[in-house]
């Protein structure tokens, strides 16, 4: 077909793109709702760590209430009984921890003094703080302290939100799912169930696993430090049963101190202490976590550090170790609602490379 010269004269039509307003509307709402979140994050932290808890005791609770026990009252005997039990651990073990601490700083300052002694005068006031002695200014222990007391009221706070939370949840929690489930469009609410379903199973091995790994982490170095005779034992294990809540970097947290300490008795000591760390970690992560975990939490160690580094830039140590949990929910979130976004390839060679893994 020959184009006549008014035909060649018009100008091409223009292509535009148009966005319907309900969408802008979305976008504009799950942006606000982003906001909303950073801006109340210590909140939903402890919003997420009563959520946590109460998804841990739910079996127990539950047992309780097939034996014809009100679940209000085994919720609120299950969170006062766990209160007690840290209340009481503190009264009993806080003046001996209160003097191993003692011990433990004066004899790091020691260790501190000695190991400035020794090194050329630039590098030793450097290893002092950039001062020529160990005596701290009173104005800055002042400082310290003032921080201590505001972080430990702040914990305290949040620790007495997070228990009356929890309490709520265990009661009220599965009305209140039902509830907020009834706003998903209907053809959804399958996924959403069996999403729901897999946080429960990931959050109750997380939990399992860590605690079970804490405590034997801290019995081992109990042990091990009270036979070596290396001081403040009780303390050094309590640090290594909590700092192994952090995976991977807990246990070079809680061996350095440990290790300097046993220098003071004797360096085939400190040589016998960090091989004793060093079969915890060992032991944790090839023979007790991975059969207490039951293969719930399948994370390669990149994706661990990933997901530490990310919570605790959002939220702190609390979300570093939250965010564990929510990584390992990734693949059922992948299967049942980016299966169609991604292809079926993509995620059938994820599952492929996770059972190679194991």
């Amino acid at each position: 077909m020959v184009r006549t010269d008014d035909e060649a004269d018009e100008p091409a039509p223009r292509r535009g793109i148009e966005v319907p307003f309900a969408t802008i509307g979305k976008i504009l709402l799950t942006a606000f709702a982003i906001w909303v979140v950073f801006q109340l994050a210590r909140l939903v932290t402890v919003i997420l760590v009563a959520l946590v808890l109460a998804i841990t005791c739910d079996p127990i609770i539950a047992w309780l209430e097939r034996r014809r026990i009100p679940r209000w009252l085994s919720s609120t005997c299950m969170v006062l009984l766990v209160i007690a039990a840290v209340a009481a651990f503190i009264v009993f073990a806080g003046s001996s921890l209160s003097s191993q601490g003692q011990r433990v700083i004066a004899r790091l300052i020691e260790v501190q003094t000695q190991l400035a002694e020794r090194l050329p005068l630039s590098l030793g006031r450097i290893v002092l703080g950039g001062t020529d002695a160990a005596t701290p200014d009173p104005s800055t222990v002042a400082a310290y302290a003032l921080t201590i007391g505001s972080a430990v009221a702040s914990a305290l706070l949040a620790i007495i939100i997070a228990s009356i939370l929890t309490i709520y949840l265990l009661i009220e929690g599965r009305l209140t799912w039902q509830w907020l489930v009834a706003y998903v469009p209907r053809r959804n609410r399958g996924r959403v169930a069996a999403t729901a379903d897999a946080a429960q199973r990931a959050v109750r091995h997380y939990v399992a696993g860590n605690a079970a790994t804490s405590a034997f982490s801290a019995i081992v170095v109990f042990v091990a430090l009270r036979l070596l005779n290396v001081p403040a034992a009780l303390l050094l294990a309590l640090l290594a049963g909590v700092c192994d809540f952090v995976p991977i970097l807990g246990f070079v947290v809680s061996a350095v101190p440990a290790i300097l300490l046993a220098l003071t008795v004797s360096p085939g000591t400190a040589i016998a202490i960090a091989g004793v760390y060093t079969g915890c970690h060992v032991a944790e992560n090839y023979l007790i976590g991975p059969k207490v975990y039951g293969g719930q939490l399948r994370l390669s160690n990149l994706a661990v550090l990933v997901a530490f580094a990310v919570g605790a830039e959002l939220a702190g140590i609390v979300g570093a170790l939250l965010a564990l949990p929510i990584a390992a929910m990734y693949p059922v979130v992948e299967d049942l609602w980016l299966r169609e976004y991604l292809g079926r390839d993509a995620v059938e060679t994820h599952k492929r490379i996770a059972r190679d893994v194991e």
